[in-house]
């Protein structure tokens, strides 16, 4: 068992050199509707799986919010025959490492393994088993309600988190992205085990299932290893679509009391979708205005001519609909009404200027040179099918994002930015600030 535990280790330490260019990958239905993005790489005996569903917080009702959340980390606390000590011990015994991710559209498991059929095939069955049969037992259900309360109270101390929370709740006003993920104590306290087993089967589904699936198998091994995965999934039609996000009619700055030494400052509305035909002209504009750490203009206005803040960003967060455009900072609390002016002057002045050719230029050939380092391992290139295929984005996406990136015009970021953005709609969350600070825009 050692053995197989430093080999583990030895192989993931591997690079997989030049990946990004040129994967063949392929696709595929399984029977029972699960979509397969699948790249064969046979350079190391390792397999990885990535196994999605439209199970994220976005699906929890505001009354019982946190319910997908903890669906999601149960799952692996006991399933099928094996209690949640035998699921750790039957993974450590073929050294393979199983993770997790929920996000608001999406929940799902990662699973690493050793290629070898033995390895491979004892691994598999505990992902198929936390897949298709987990056991929620009661007592894990009560230790986990009171860890995720306890860390809620702690948080909730936490002015960043405050920030956020608020923040997510003002630009999604009555949609299911504005449902926080780790949900309140009142609505995790009321979760019972009927409500986990009542989520699991309606959300984890084989119809319109993500899997994804990189390295030493070969295709007629994939499909098999996709068609046992999705067989044993309850059946029946995938969840409906979430409904449309609403662009803001106006701003709001929202000020909560916080003792905090700093204030912390977020700003932003509804942005781009995963699919959004100006994904390119966005990603490169904002690399300009927020993105590009020392390169972009946020920092070279509020970081190095005036010292407000250590840090300033801005980013799009592509989801299913228009996810989170967010710029965001902290600074002194005696600062807090000279920064949040030069942040908005710094934005509205991009808008109606645009990058300069010099700016256009380095943020290209920065995304340009920097791609290959996101795609630098198996697991790495394992994340993007992952979301390739959940968002249902072509097989060459990656293939063409260099080209993309390094084909985008000033005029196109231009016209993306300033139809994205809105300074007059967006929403002010500031954490902390000297009393009387929030007099609007």
């Amino acid at each position: 068992m050692f053995a197989n535990r430093l080999l583990f280790v030895c192989l993931a330490l591997f690079i997989a050199a030049d990946a990004w260019a040129g994967l063949d990958i392929q696709r595929w239905t399984t029977p029972q509707g699960a979509r397969v993005y699948f790249v064969e790489n046979h350079d190391l005996p390792m397999l990885d799986v990535n196994v999605g569903f439209a199970a994220g917080s976005a699906y929890d009702s505001p009354e019982k919010a946190g319910l997908g959340g903890l669906t999601q980390s149960l799952m692996s606390l006991g399933a099928g025959a094996w209690n949640e000590q035998q699921v750790a011990e039957r993974l450590a015994d073929v050294g393979a490492q199983m993770g997790g991710y929920f996000e608001q559209d999406r929940a799902g498991f990662t699973l690493r393994t050793l290629s070898s059929a033995k390895e491979r095939d004892q691994a598999l069955s505990v992902l198929d088993a936390v897949l298709a049969r987990p056991a929620f037992p009661e007592a894990v259900l009560e230790r986990e309600k009171a860890r995720a309360i306890a860390g809620l109270k702690e948080a909730a101390t936490k002015p960043e988190y405050l920030a956020d929370r608020a923040f997510t709740a003002a630009i999604y006003p009555g949609h299911p992205y504005g449902v926080p993920a780790d949900g309140s104590i009142e609505t995790v306290a009321k979760l019972t085990r009927a409500d986990l087993v009542a989520f699991h089967d309606r959300y984890y589904r084989a119809a319109d299932m993500a899997v994804a699936i990189m390295g030493d198998i070969d295709r007629a091994g994939a499909e098999k290893l996709a068609t046992s995965l999705a067989a044993d999934l309850p059946q029946g039609a995938a969840p409906l679509p979430l409904p449309r996000v609403a662009d803001l009619a106006a701003g709001r700055q929202l000020v909560i009391p916080h003792p905090a030494s700093q204030s912390h400052i977020l700003i932003g509305q509804p942005g781009m979708t995963r699919d959004d035909p100006d994904y390119f002209p966005l990603l490169v504009g904002n690399y300009v205005l927020g993105g590009g750490g020392f390169d972009s203009r946020l920092i070279k206005e509020v970081r190095q001519k005036r010292g407000l803040s250590y840090s300033v960003y801005s980013y799009f967060m592509p989801l299913a609909d228009k996810g989170p455009f967010q710029l965001g900072l902290q600074t002194r609390r005696e600062a807090t009404d000279e920064a949040l002016k030069v942040v908005r002057d710094t934005l509205t002045r991009y808008l109606a200027e645009g990058p300069t050719d010099a700016e256009l230029k380095q943020a290209k050939d920065n995304l340009v040179g920097g791609f290959p380092l996101r795609l630098d391992s198996n697991g790495k290139i394992l994340s993007y099918l992952a979301m390739m295929d959940f968002y249902r984005l072509p097989p060459d996406w990656l293939d063409t994002y260099p080209k993309k990136v390094a084909a985008v015009t000033r005029e196109e970021v231009v016209k993306a930015m300033r139809a994205r953005l809105k300074p007059a709609n967006m929403v002010t969350v500031i954490v902390g600030g000297q009393r009387g600070t929030g007099d609007g825009k």
